[in-house]
């Protein structure tokens, strides 16, 4: 008997970085079995802390109000569904809610935070030192990207073998980056050098937080062909969603190091990853602990931008072995192992009965 697909509530906080990992979760179980994903928007009203949410779930409030007062969410209006999956703080309470109202196992990617973790199926963290309980799961943050380059190779870049085009992934002040006008013209000084002395072509790509002075210097380097920007894509204009094409295309990536979730992408798309920081950096030591795991297995190097040139960016190429096993189904085998009930046959949809609150 053919299994049916599995049915996959999808809860989004609107963040490119969040709902991109919980699509790398069900692309993962998609190597194993057809998915069909119904995609809902989720937002917590203001007035409302996520900490109160999380302990209204932790002291067992009806997941009905949970839906009704955190999120202005109709609990009748949840779609049937065998699995609820996000990511982000914000989707937390509301992912434990709506399993606890659908009676299907759950998964998040990122930490509990005060929620108790008997109210999720299973979690997703980054680090061995956030996996504190048996239903965590340690890996790279999930990412849908696929590159489809062959299991098993790797071409190693450096100094004597450029890269013929290089990804380059913009993004822009957070609470640990703070970058300057000189910033980023060192940047774009050193993507028309590399250019010239190499040939190296850049696909080029900002973010929501990118500054407006870089995006107008990208707007006229893309118009220069002496540049080398073969492609520019300009999230002011163009929206988001453009990573495949030049993770595609790419031999490898320059990604600035404030976007935690573009780096992994890059690494799990097994692309070599150079990262460029300004001097104004205070790294959280969680975050300095996932970059320092990434630099220990060979897959990533940061450099300040005031350091960033030509032959350093080759030599730190030629230091990192990118990764040559899929990210995709090595989640796919741990979730299959973790939770089997997802890969079994789906009951048919039965109506459901939404508890008073």
């Amino acid at each position: 008997m053919k299994t049916p697909p599995l049915r996959a509530l999808l809860l989004s906080d609107g963040k490119p970085g969040h709902h991109h990992q919980a699509e790398g979760v069900l692309a993962a179980i998609a190597r194993l079995r057809t998915v069909e994903t119904i995609r809902l928007d989720v937002r917590r009203r203001f007035v409302i802390p996520t900490r109160t949410l999380l302990q209204f779930v932790n002291l067992g409030v009806s997941p009905a109000a949970i839906l009704r007062i955190g999120y202005r969410l109709d609990p009748a209006s949840l779609p049937p569904a065998d699995l609820v999956v996000s990511a982000g703080g914000e989707t937390l309470a509301a992912n434990a809610a709506s399993a606890k109202l659908l009676g299907v196992p759950n998964i998040f990617c990122g930490r509990l935070r005060q929620l108790a973790p008997r109210h999720v199926s299973l979690v997703l963290v980054s680090l061995e030192s956030l996996a504190t309980h048996p239903n965590h799961l340690v890996c790279l943050p999930p990412s849908a990207f696929d590159a489809g380059r062959p299991a098993g190779r790797a071409v190693r870049l450096g100094r004597g073998n450029p890269p013929r085009r290089v990804g380059v992934l913009i993004g822009g002040n957070s609470g640990a980056f703070r970058y300057a006008g000189e910033d980023w013209r060192q940047l774009t000084a050193f993507l028309r050098d590399a250019h010239r002395t190499h040939g190296i072509g850049w696909r080029v790509t900002t973010s929501r937080r990118s500054d407006s002075a870089i995006a107008d210097a990208l707007t006229q380097m893309a118009a220069d062909a002496g540049c080398g920007v073969e492609t520019f894509v300009d999230v002011r204009t163009a929206g988001s969603g453009t990573l495949a094409e030049i993770f595609a295309a790419a031999d490898a990536v320059l990604c600035t190091d404030d976007s935690t979730t573009m780096i992994s992408e890059a690494v799990g798309a097994s692309l070599p990853v150079v990262a460029v920081r300004p001097a104004a950096t205070r790294l959280e030591a969680r975050e300095a602990e996932y970059r320092q795991l990434l630099a220990r297995n060979g897959w990533y190097r940061a450099l300040l931008l005031s350091q960033l040139t030509p032959d350093a960016f080759l030599g730190a190429l030629g230091e990192i072995a990118p990764r040559t096993t899929s990210q995709l189904e090595e989640l796919a085998a741990a979730l299959s192992h973790r939770l089997p009930q997802l890969f079994a046959p789906s009951p048919p949809p039965t109506t459901k009965a939404v508890p008073s609150s």
